[in-house]
């Protein structure tokens, strides 16, 4: 018997299934279908990506729906469109002998005619991102009325990029709803809250420790000078000549540029922003999926939803702002069983996130120094020697060119074909990294004491409680946008330095509100950053950004400075979430 037969799975479903060749459910799998397949209780699932979760409501979905019945059924709301898309794909593969069962996807960036087509035709499940979700839902294309299971898949995901709103805007409207099915890979308070707000005594199943990273990662970091960073990133690639990896940066801007950069030097790499159509997308993942490309460069926007099996590294260019977004860059790699590696590049001033990181994920993070250009280049070698070994040579009629190949090579020894063969190869990286400087960080007394460490006797380091740096050449600036308009902190931070194309080094403290927010910038940089967003229109208003009299306030303040600034108009009803 089928091990998934014994979880009470249908005989259509279990079918399917074994075809597909899983015999095993895995852990989450084991403990969320029983409970699932009631379709009465709520159900909090806290897994890793990678893990087999759309299995584990996906079955149960199928399982459940009465395909008499031509109308939706089951929601599942997930954060992006890629996320969608492989949900949908899943479940069609998973239904493959249940008859008279439809699946619709609904994402922005595809023809919303064609999409409100298929659900007038009829469906049960429907799978769709929250902002394409609103628009249905405001042009009566959707009824959710008659739905019974809710699932929300990523959830902590779909908080992070500001789509609270919306998620508890469909909640509300599901009022005949059976049961909320959430599943999430991390528990931060913004989960929590839709739990105790929406769900009734929930089961609640967490496969490891709360936000804990997969254990098959092994975390390394690096630490370097500020503007060694790119340097850094090539000779980590360059030492890792068989890498297939997703390097995550901060801003789109920066995604760019490391892409054109690495792209001028050879290597087989593309990038996923936010300025990319739907077409140019599915392009770039087609490319990457299939290996025609080593490398994927993403920001954390654009990357939400990639499920690539494979992946052996994920490089932090630049640390996330928001510390709970590092387990999802992560936990990118050593998917279903495999393991893998996660490096971070990071300056000195930046190390002591890395003990903030130790302590969130549960994990130990290794310092690792930085390989010197003589340790790339022998490692390329001996990568290549192996190759060479490995070479299939059972194919091709090689035979009949031995005779020619003898001839040729009658006069030159072994060792010389050998040294022929090895600088054919390597040429172009010992002449590159002759005179290579070492990118390690210097980790002087001085350097300590600005990094906000000090030597503890046992080999351990405190950090420093330094954070404001407005009285060291900073200038403070008030912006009238806040947590009113969907951002959060880390969402912000990408938009101003987006928009103003600065990078994160000439900025300090942020203190955003809920109306308005201000902002510590190196004063040579404030001018370029007041220019570009002050004046712009912003969700149809006008925003305002410029020089703060009164500073940061204190918590206690009601996000308003002295001159009354952040005060603007807003038009009423439900908040429109700024990203989707």
């Amino acid at each position: 018997m089928n091990a998934f037969e014994a979880l009470g799975l249908n005989e259509q479903l279990v079918q399917a299934i074994t075809e597909m060749g899983f015999e095993t459910p895995t852990p989450i799998q084991e403990k969320a279908i029983p409970v699932l397949l009631s379709g009465t209780t709520d159900f909090v699932g806290l897994a890793q990506t990678g893990t087999g979760k759309t299995a584990a409501f996906g079955l149960p979905l199928l399982h459940l729906i009465d395909t008499s019945q031509k109308h939706p059924q089951a929601l599942i709301v997930c954060p992006t469109r890629e996320l969608c898309i492989q949900i949908c794909n899943d479940l069609m593969h998973f239904k493959k002998h249940v008859k008279g069962l439809s699946v619709e996807p609904v994402y922005g960036g595809a023809s919303i005619v064609m999409q409100i087509r298929e659900l007038k035709r009829g469906v049960q499940i429907v799978v769709a991102t929250p902002g394409r979700l609103i628009d249905m839902i405001e042009r009566k294309a959707i009824d959710l009325q008659k739905v019974k299971y809710v699932v929300l898949d990523e959830a902590d995901e779909m908080l992070n990029m500001g789509f609270r709103d919306d998620i508890d805007f469909v909640l509300k409207n599901t009022v005949l709803r059976e049961s909320i099915w959430l599943f999430s890979a991390t528990m931060p308070t913004a989960v929590k809250a839709i739990s105790k707000n929406f769900m009734t005594n929930p089961i609640e199943v967490t496969m490891g420790k709360k936000n804990t990273a997969n254990v098959n990662i092994h975390h390394q970091y690096f630490i370097t000078p500020a503007h060694s960073r790119y340097d850094t990133l090539k000779r980590l690639i360059d030492f890792n000549p068989g890498m297939y990896g997703l390097i995550f940066t901060r801003t789109k801007a920066d995604a760019q540029e490391v892409t054109e950069r690495l792209s001028k030097e050879g290597y087989d790499i593309e990038s996923l922003h936010g300025d990319l159509t739907q077409q140019q997308r599915d392009k770039v993942m087609a490319r990457f999926r299939s290996k025609s490309i080593q490398l994927l460069i993403a920001t954390d926007v654009a990357a939400r939803g990639i499920d690539v099996d494979g992946i052996t590294h994920v490089i932090n260019y630049e640390l996330p702002d928001d510390m709970e977004v590092y387990t999802h860059r992560s936990g990118r790699t050593a998917r279903a069983g495999k393991s893998g590696i996660c490096m971070t590049i990071c300056h000195s001033r930046e190390a002591y996130k890395i003990r903030s990181l130790e302590k969130l994920v549960n994990a130990q993070f290794h310092k690792l120094d930085i390989p010197s250009g003589k340790d790339v280049c022998r490692k390329q070698f001996f990568h290549f020697m192996d190759k060479l070994m490995e070479a299939d040579i059972s194919n091709g009629e090689y035979e009949t060119y031995l005779p020619d190949l003898q001839k040729k090579f009658e006069g030159v020894s072994k060792d010389d074909v050998l040294k022929r063969v090895a600088a054919l190869e390597f040429n172009h990286f010992l002449k590159y990294y002759q005179h290579s400087d070492d990118l390690n960080a210097k980790t002087d007394s001085r350097e300590r004491r600005e990094t906000g460490f000090r030597d503890t006797g046992a080999g351990e380091r405190r950090e420093r409680n330094t954070f404001s740096r407005s009285d060291n050449g900073y200038s403070r600036l008030f912006i009238n946008l806040g947590t009113k308009d969907g951002f959060y902190k880390a969402s912000f931070l990408q938009f101003i330095l987006d928009e103003s194309n600065l990078k994160k080094e000439v900025l300090g403290k942020i203190d955003i509100r809920e109306m308005n927010a201000w902002v510590e910038i190196d004063k040579a940089a404030a001018p370029k950053m007041i220019k570009s967003m002050d004046g712009k229109t912003y969700n149809g208003r006008l925003v305002r950004m410029n020089e703060a009299d009164g500073g940061f306030k204190r918590a206690s303040d009601d996000g308003r400075n002295d001159r009354g600034e952040g005060r603007s108009d807003r038009s009423e009803g439900r908040k429109r979430i700024p990203m989707r």
